[in-house]
């Protein structure tokens, strides 16, 4: 069965711990010096309409690594839906690698990709959501939770707009059971259609929601203090309205980490607008993690590539390959020399 990695809210909790479970057990091969080429000549086309540090060097590292190719489709270099349309771009990209992911400017365009593609489909980032991104999270807080804490008991606070980040990061921490908080201005507040997925999700998980204007009291129970940037692309034109919506109330400081618990740590997931939404104190202060969380979408690349692809490969058997090489070699050196004999 063909299955694409969209949004997490199409994966029950149970795939997603199996799914998180497989990228750690990556993770520690890889910390023994164990690289397994589980998809060996396989290969992943890459196509960004933005630009991407993290996300581009993750795929391709990960598929490098796990003995596949990574093919980088930069922002205007395909023709996707300019000169061909989405329809037709992923039925022949799908004729041609075993996977496909896609950076989209418009949460739309991701969905009519992956609706005519016949191989799986993995959403790098879209105005909607970055659902790669948030399972990398979930992994980094297990990492780092306090030991006598089990999952369901973590308290995740994120700070700031209701960006694609937020939107994922609701979602899948409410799938989990975990109890969620945002604290921004009510013009940050995420939809309606986002925050009732998101109590959908705890009704099944006994997860709990809360959204608030009140930071130090969104803090208080905090193991775990989220933020991401207060503009993007597209958005120079607000950055007053929005810098003096959030600022001083709304950023991450040394001060309102005193406010949470002493074990509390930090988390972004980067670029970020250093000394705007954070502190440069905050991130690097022993607190933070956001580097252990940017190594850690390497290895949740590893992992959702395995996942998708590792089950649909096709894998010869030694002796049928072994008679194609012969029987071509055979053609080939019958082209170079064809006399008889």
């Amino acid at each position: 069965m063909l299955r694409h990695f969209l949004d997490t809210q199409d994966f029950s909790k149970s795939e997603l711990l199996e799914l998180i479970l497989l990228i750690h057990e990556l993770k520690q091969a890889d910390r023994e010096g164990v690289r397994l080429k589980l998809l060996q000549d396989a290969s992943l086309a890459m196509i960004f309409e933005e630009p991407s540090t993290r996300t581009r060097i993750s795929f391709e590292v990960a598929m490098t690594e796990l003995g596949g190719h990574a093919l980088y489709l930069k922002p205007g270099e395909i023709h996707l839906g300019v000169r061909e349309s989405i329809y037709d771009t992923a039925r022949v990209i799908s004729r041609m690698v075993d996977g496909i992911m896609i950076r989209a400017l418009k949460h739309e365009t991701l969905l009519e990709f992956a609706r005519a593609a016949t191989v799986p489909v993995i959403n790098g980032l879209t105005d909607y959501n970055h659902p790669t991104q948030v399972v990398c999270d979930v992994l980094t807080m297990l990492e780092h939770k306090p030991p006598d804490k089990a999952m369901e008991d973590l308290h995740v606070t994120f700070i700031g707009d209701a960006t694609n980040v937020l939107s994922s990061l609701m979602h899948i921490c409410t799938r989990l059971g975990m109890h969620f908080t945002h604290a921004a201005p009510l013009r940050y507040q995420p939809p309606p259609a986002w925050r009732e997925a998101a109590l959908a999700n705890c009704r099944e998980s006994g997860g709990t929601l809360k959204i608030t204007t009140d930071v130090r009291d969104a803090v208080k129970q905090a193991d775990f203090i989220y933020t991401d940037l207060w503009w993007w692309v597209g958005q120079e034109d607000e950055i007053p309205e929005r810098y003096a919506a959030f600022m001083p109330a709304y950023q991450v400081t040394m001060d309102l980490l005193k406010h949470a618990p002493q074990h509390c740590k930090f988390m972004h997931c980067l670029p970020a607008s250093r000394g705007v939404e954070a502190t440069d104190e905050v991130m690097d202060s022993p607190q933070s993690i956001i580097f252990d969380q940017a190594e850690n979408r390497l290895h949740t690349e590893k992992g959702l590539l395995v996942w998708l692809l590792y089950p649909r490969l096709k894998r010869p058997a030694p002796e049928q390959t072994a008679e194609y090489q012969r029987r071509i070699e055979a053609m080939i050196d019958k082209m170079i020399d064809p006399r008889p004999g």
